[in-house]
């Protein structure tokens, strides 16, 4: 149910970015630059980012298994269950659609010079964005909630099972999400109210379904938008233009 319906969302946003995107764009204000710290920024990034799954980090076994849910705050209680593989599988499914369709709004009929800047803000705040994610990850090392269930002794080996705050696929889906929210209204892109929207509430149903999946406790999730919201916002308005 949860695999139909969101490769249904994410095939909707996705074709409806792609139709109704005209060839031509008329008034626009703002151009991205292109250049070798775009390259700097998505190569760095990129390699701090694999570093934490190269390197097995954290290291070490999880304090507790199974962990004493009565310390949790009472909002993540209701995590506290065994992963759900199919609401985690939605997730996945939904982010991808909600990354793709923020990236082909981005770039679809602009200019073949804004679409190379409108690309490079985007790569560089997701890029950025999966770098920071992954190193928080290590040093809060907070454990999942599977570690809180009967499941915990078997996920106790797996350093993942202590990678639960913030949650990567909500702060990538409100990173993709928020930059072209914020290029798009920059450059008056046609429709982008209405794409913000969607990808709003698309990067929302990823969240609420690493929630769902037991992945993540809600706090996880709360941090992911805000980490992810923050740095597209970040890049999106910080990002070199052309006088």
């Amino acid at each position: 149910m949860f695999r139909s319906l969101c490769a249904t969302v994410s095939a909707s946003l996705s074709l409806g970015f792609a139709v109704t995107t005209p060839p031509a764009l008329a008034a626009q204000r703002v151009t991205y630059t292109v250049g070798w710290g775009d390259v700097a920024t998505v190569g760095g990034a990129g390699l701090l980012a694999v570093l934490p799954v190269a390197l097995s980090l954290p290291h070490g076994p999880p304090p507790c298994a199974p962990c004493d849910p009565a310390g949790l705050w009472g909002i993540d209680r209701w995590a506290v269950h065994p992963v759900d593989a199919h609401a985690g599988l939605a997730s996945d499914v939904l982010l991808l659609g909600v990354a793709g369709s923020a990236g082909l709004a981005s770039v679809l009929g602009v200019p073949a010079g804004r679409a190379r800047g409108n690309a490079a803000v985007y790569v560089d705040a997701a890029s950025l964005t999966g770098a920071t994610t992954e190193w928080l990850k290590v040093l809060v090392h907070r454990n999942r909630p599977v570690l809180y269930t009967a499941d915990a002794a078997a996920a106790a080996g797996n350093h993942e099972s202590r990678m639960s705050f913030p949650s990567g696929h909500t702060s990538a889906a409100f990173a993709a999400a928020t930059a072209y929210a914020v290029l798009a209204r920059r450059q008056q892109l046609p429709h982008a109210t209405r794409n913000s929207v969607l990808l709003f509430l698309g990067a929302t149903g990823v969240g609420a379904l690493r929630v769902t999946a037991h992945q993540h406790f809600p706090t996880d999730v709360a941090a992911g938008a805000v980490l992810g919201g923050g740095i597209g916002w970040l890049v999106a308005r910080l990002h070199p233009t052309t006088p």
